[in-house]
This record gives C-alpha cells, sequence and structure tokens, in this order.
C-alpha cells in the first residue's frame, strides 16, 4: 500500500482494502444476502419508482416526466456502488452486464460539462420545486446537486476499484472536473448543504492521485460557516460557523458525519494538525455525550438531527440507518488518521448493533429509524411499527447495500512495519508488510465466542510489529467516555489472555488499545487471544434521565434487548430485571438465523382478575438487538427496569 503522490504526509495507518480480505465467518452469511437479495430488491425498487428511468428520460431514450425528489439520482448512485463493491468479491457476470448498462444510461444523461441533475433535465424552469433552485447551483442549500454528485462519484471508484473499468469513473471524473473549475479555479462560494461531496473528492484523490481534488475538497471545507463567501445556512447543515472552530456534533446527523468524516481524512492526508484536532473534538463530543448503546446516532427525529448532551431517548430514537454508517466512516476515518483503538471499539459497536439493525434477517426489509424501544404499535418507522420494503426517501436501503460488502476493508491496517487487527472475524487477509507478502487467516466463532486465533504466513521470515487490539468491553468499559460504565464487576478468571506459539505472553501495557507483540515472523506463526464473553449490565451516565433505574444487557460487542415474542401477550414494557438476579446464556441454532440468547429471572407486573396489581417471577429472555423486529411487529425495549414497577412511580412500596 503506497502512500499517493497527493499526500503532504503518510498517514499511521492505511486500510488493507475489503477485496484482499475474504470474509468467512459471521459476517459471509450477510454479504452473501446482501449480493442475491438485497441489492436485486434495491434495483427493482429503483426501477418501480422511476429513479432509473429519470436517467433513460434525460438521456432522451425514452418519454416521460421526472419522477420523486430532487435526491433520488443519490439513490441509483449507491446502489451502482453496493452492486460494484458486491462484484469484487462475488463475481457474477449477469450483474456485470447490467451494472455496464446503467452505466451506459447514467453516462448519456450526463450534460457535456460534466453536470448531471435529472430533475433540472426533465423538467422546465416553471415546474422545478423551490429546492432545487432556478438555475444550476442557485439553491445548493437544499438542492442536493452537490451531494448526488457526491455518490456518483464514490460509485464510480468503487467501481474501477471491484472491475478495473474506467467506465463509471470517466463519468464521475467529469462531474468532479466541473466542480474543481468552479470551486477551487473558479469563484464559487457556497458549500453543499448536504455534506457529501468533500468526502467524495477526497477518496477521488486517493484513487486517482490528483492533488486537484484534494484541494477542490479543502475548499468546500474551508469556505463552511463564512459570512464572507455566502448566507449561512445554519446548525442544522453545519454551516453555523467555520469547520475548523466546530467541537460540538450538531444538526442533521448524517449531514454532520459525512462532513466530519471529510474532515478526518484530510487531516489523516495531510496530518495538519488543526484538522486533526477539528476531528478529534467532534468524535470525543459525540462518544461522551451523543451515542447511543447500539451505536445509533441522532435523538431527535425534528430535523434528523443530534441533541442535548445526554438527549438520547429510547422509544422516540432516530438513530437513523444511515447515520450509524456514516459513523462507521467516520469512526474509520479517525483510525486511519491515528492508531488509537477506542476509535475501532466505537466502529465495531455501530456495526454489530446501529447498523446491522437496518435490515433484516432475509435482506429485503429495513429499518430507517433504529429505536431502543418500541410499544409494537406507534409508527417509529416512517409512519410504521415494522420493518419496510422500501422508503419514499431510501436513502437507507441504498446505503446498506454499499455498506456490508466493505465489512472487511475495516479489519486490518498497515502502518510503519505495523500490522494492526481492528475486528475479528473468521477471514483471510493478504497484504504486504515490510516488503513482504504475508497472508493472516483467523480462526474465530466471533462474536459469540471469545477465542481468537491468527495464523501469520509470510512468503519469508519478515520483522513487523503485530498490533492486536484487545477491545474496551474486555477491559471493563463499553465506550471510551463515562457516559455507559458496567453495573457489575467481571470475574478476575474472565480477564483477556494471549498466547504466541502455544505460550502465554504478557499483552500489557497496551498501546493506544493494542497489545504490541515485535518478532521476525515465520510462516506458520500462531496468535491467540482470548476474551472474556459472559453478559454483563451496563448502566448509563446519570444526565441520560431515560435510563434512570434502568439496565441494559451487552455480551462481548453486541447489545441486546428483551422483545415481546420471547414473553407471554408478546408484552415486555412490564417486565423488570433485579440487579441481583444472575444472567446466563443458551446457544440457540433454531432462532433469528443462530443466536446466543441471555437468560435472567425477572418480575413481572400484573393486574389480577380482582383489580389487584401482583408483583411475579417471571423468565426473562434477551436477544441481540440487530435481530429485532424479525418476527413481526411487537414491543421491545434495551434498557429494563432494574426496580420494581412501584418504586419507579413513586409509591413507597
Amino acid at each position: 500500500m503506497k502512500t499517493p503522490n497527493w499526500c503532504c504526509a503518510s498517514p499511521p495507518l492505511w486500510p488493507v482494502p475489503f477485496t484482499d480480505v475474504r470474509v468467512e465467518g459471521y459476517w459471509r452469511p450477510r454479504i452473501e444476502i446482501n449480493h442475491a437479495v438485497t441489492i436485486p430488491h434495491v434495483f427493482r425498487q429503483c426501477e418501480r419508482t422511476g429513479r432509473i428511468a429519470n436517467f433513460t428520460r434525460a438521456a432522451g431514450r425514452a418519454q416521460g416526466s421526472f419522477e420523486g425528489s430532487a435526491w433520488n439520482d443519490s439513490d441509483v448512485y449507491k446502489a451502482a456502488e453496493g452492486a460494484a463493491c458486491s462484484l469484487a468479491i462475488h463475481p457474477d457476470p449477469t450483474l456485470d452486464h447490467e451494472l455496464d448498462g446503467l452505466i451506459a444510461e447514467l453516462a448519456a444523461a450526463q450534460e457535456p460539462d460534466g453536470y448531471l441533475y435529472t430533475i433540472r433535465r426533465l423538467l422546465p424552469p416553471e415546474q422545478l420545486p423551490k429546492m432545487a433552485g432556478a438555475e444550476r447551483w442557485s439553491n445548493l442549500r437544499n438542492s442536493h446537486e452537490l451531494y448526488n454528485l457526491g455518490h456518483l462519484i464514490e460509485a464510480g471508484v468503487a467501481h474501477r476499484r471491484a472491475t478495473g473499468k474506467t467506465n463509471l469513473l470517466s463519468v464521475a471524473r467529469r462531474s468532479a472536473d466541473l466542480i474543481t473549475s468552479l470551486w477551487l479555479d473558479g469563484d464559487m462560494g457556497q458549500p453543499s448543504g448536504h455534506p457529501e461531496i468533500e468526502l467524495a473528492l477526497l477518496r477521488l484523490a486517493e484513487a486517482t492521485g490528483e492533488r486537484r481534488y484534494l484541494e477542490t475538497a479543502r475548499r468546500l471545507l474551508e469556505i463552511r460557516g463564512r459570512l464572507e463567501t455566502h448566507a449561512l445556512y445554519g446548525p442544522y447543515s453545519q454551516d453555523h460557523q467555520p469547520v475548523l472552530e466546530q467541537r460540538e456534533a450538531v444538526g442533521h446527523a448524517v449531514r454532520a458525519l459525512y462532513l466530519y468524516t471529510a474532515v478526518a481524512r484530510y487531516a489523516a492526508a495531510t496530518s495538519d494538525p488543526a484538522w486533526r484536532a477539528a476531528a478529534r473534538a467532534l468524535w470525543d463530543d459525540i462518544v461522551r455525550h451523543k451515542l447511543y448503546l447500539t451505536g445509533g446516532l441522532g435523538a431527535r427525529g425534528d430535523g434528523e438531527a443530534f441533541g442535548a448532551p445526554y438527549e438520547l431517548p429510547n422509544e422516540t430514537a432516530y438513530a437513523e440507518t444511515c447515520a450509524a454508517i456514516a459513523g462507521v466512516f467516520f469512526s474509520s476515518a479517525m483510525l486511519q488518521m491515528e492508531a488509537d483503538a477506542r476509535y475501532a471499539d466505537v466502529l465495531e459497536r455501530i456495526l454489530y448493533n446501529g447498523l446491522l439493525s437496518g435490515v433484516s434477517l432475509s435482506g429485503d426489509r429495513f429499518f430507517y429509524p433504529n429505536p431502543l424501544a418500541s410499544d409494537g404499535h406507534t409508527g417509529f418507522n416512517r409512519g410504521y411499527p415494522d420493518r419496510q420494503p422500501w422508503f419514499e426517501c431510501a436513502c437507507c436501503p441504498t446505503n446498506i447495500v454499499r455498506a456490508i460488502p466493505q465489512i472487511g476493508g475495516w479489519m486490518y491496517s498497515v502502518g510503519e512495519n505495523r500490522l494492526y487487527v481492528h475486528l475479528f472475524e473468521q477471514s483471510v487477509a493478504k497484504l504486504r508488510i515490510a516488503g513482504t507478502h504475508v497472508e493472516v487467516r483467523q480462526i474465530t466463532r466471533y462474536p459469540w465466542a471469545g477465542d481468537i486465533t491468527l495464523e501469520l504466513r509470510p512468503d519469508m521470515p519478515v520483522q513487523f510489529d503485530l498490533m492486536l487490539r484487545v477491545p474496551g468491553w474486555a477491559l471493563g468499559q463499553p465506550v471510551p467516555s463515562d457516559l455507559y460504565l458496567y453495573a457489575d464487576a467481571q470475574p478476575p478468571h474472565e480477564n483477556p489472555s494471549l498466547m504466541l506459539n502455544d505460550q502465554d505472553t504478557d499483552f500489557q501495557p497496551l498501546e493506544k488499545g493494542y497489545a504490541r507483540i515485535s518478532k521476525v515472523w515465520k510462516h506458520g506463526d500462531r496468535v491467540r487471544i482470548r476474551l472474556p464473553m459472559s453478559p454483563r449490565r451496563v448502566i448509563s451516565h446519570p444526565s441520560v434521565r431515560d435510563n434512570v433505574g434502568r439496565v441494559a444487557i451487552e455480551r462481548g460487542p453486541l447489545v441486546y434487548c428483551i422483545e415481546g415474542a420471547d414473553h407471554p401477550d408478546r408484552v415486555v414494557h412490564n417486565l423488570w430485571l433485579p440487579m441481583d438476579e444472575p444472567l446466563t446464556m443458551e446457544e440457540r441454532p433454531d432462532l433469528l438465523g443462530g443466536v446466543v440468547i441471555v437468560r435472567a429471572n425477572g418480575r413481572v407486573r400484573r393486574l389480577r382478575s380482582n383489580g389487584q396489581i401482583e408483583m411475579a417471577k417471571t423468565s426473562i429472555i434477551a436477544i441481540p438487538y440487530h435481530v429485532w423486529c424479525n418476527r413481526g411487529a411487537n414491543e421491545m425495549c434495551v434498557w429494563i427496569p432494574a426496580e420494581s414497577p412501584r418504586k419507579q412511580a413513586g409509591d413507597g412500596s
């Protein structure tokens, strides 16, 4: 992995591309379902709703007007990116041919100078919605012109990486060159109301080595929040103050996280201390004050926005699936900026909980918001209390298809004579370090079991440091802040342990969360880490008012919930879990695709026939949060009362 020639400095870590990692364990079925079910489903929905037809009509190859909203072009680009990423690890001539046909439509719809915005091509000025603007770029606060093109550029980069073809990248570069001519060479001073183009240009710069794209991304970042260039859009669009002065995560959560990812990636590319400080401050604010236990991001449905510090309601949590995906991008970019396991801790939490909850086990039903509690009736999910096959605003399903295939790309990184292992998954990775090709094999049943064995197979003996992440949750810290804490002490016999070639080895002191093993590695060397996997209770910072008197359950990287489908009358909101009741585990290969459940003796509050309230013993079953609502709409909660409901109500009993 070479440093692109546009970089001012090498970032500490270069991720091993997902194309060089063969995923074989827990994530493999999700990747297969994404390829076989989710991608075809998303393309059918894009056809059914006119999203693809908009391009055919804009190209003059069919009659008809524009269908949908101004941002609908982006859904087609994200679907194309997902298909390309899937092709990279799952060759499919039929999908490859279909994708080439779609790319031909995009190229034909593009205007000669690179502009591509089908609503403007298909509707006369008097019929354009106000958000689109009367002319090009005239309402960048709302138009999504640059947002759409950002996703086009990302799709072009992904497609070239996956197939080696340049047909989609050529379309993307024409648009990128137009933007560069206006914002870098010209005097355009308005940023995009929905950040994304900044991140896309940085990825294009990395893929092509063209420094002009890096400089254009910086220009778009620097004009944000500056009154001398435009009338400010405000906090909703993160345009309330200059980016380098922003220290609190505010506004629309997806927009914010795309922007913050660009800040971190720019900081990684340039090693500029001001940009690094801004990225750290924004990430720290989220992790200290605004991160759901599930990794969900964005507390408010109003504005799809971050709330105030510690504002983390459960039943009304928005926690949009797109925000979880953007949160993965942000933490991954932070990890690229500086090697610190706390970024991988949060990345893992989001992946296994807040992101994966967004798609059903069947692959064709989705969540838009991801609440931490549901009454089973109220429409939390864009008006429905259940997973849906599609949404009028379909950003989440199309984002899922591009995220799932890239799981392997967040597992390993290479630094200066160092190999970092961030995530655990049965897999085979091929990489180059210290001038030598190395194959790394992971053998594990993670996240169901805590034993992970790494076998290293270098082409020849080679000296380097193996940096193995020891998760914060395995060391007694669920997140790298005091926002959440474990309520129980971890048994001494369940501390993490490390072995090298079957010999116990000391992994302390850790280096920013990583155990360092420095040696000359030979073919067949084996490292084994054992992580404690007993279920544990979690409590919130006392300022999180919705969780006072409640506990959650975690096991390894997984957050658990209780769901009505596992309890009498499909009701869970009358249950409570005393703090002194033990938690036990049970493997259930027959349930929800195969899970480990957690059992406990709890209490239930019932209304007897004589009108009296009865408190009785009952069995509580907890399942991994990410698989809830795969058995229909029903009650669910992550945070379970730990005291009698009567005591919580203050009746003195």
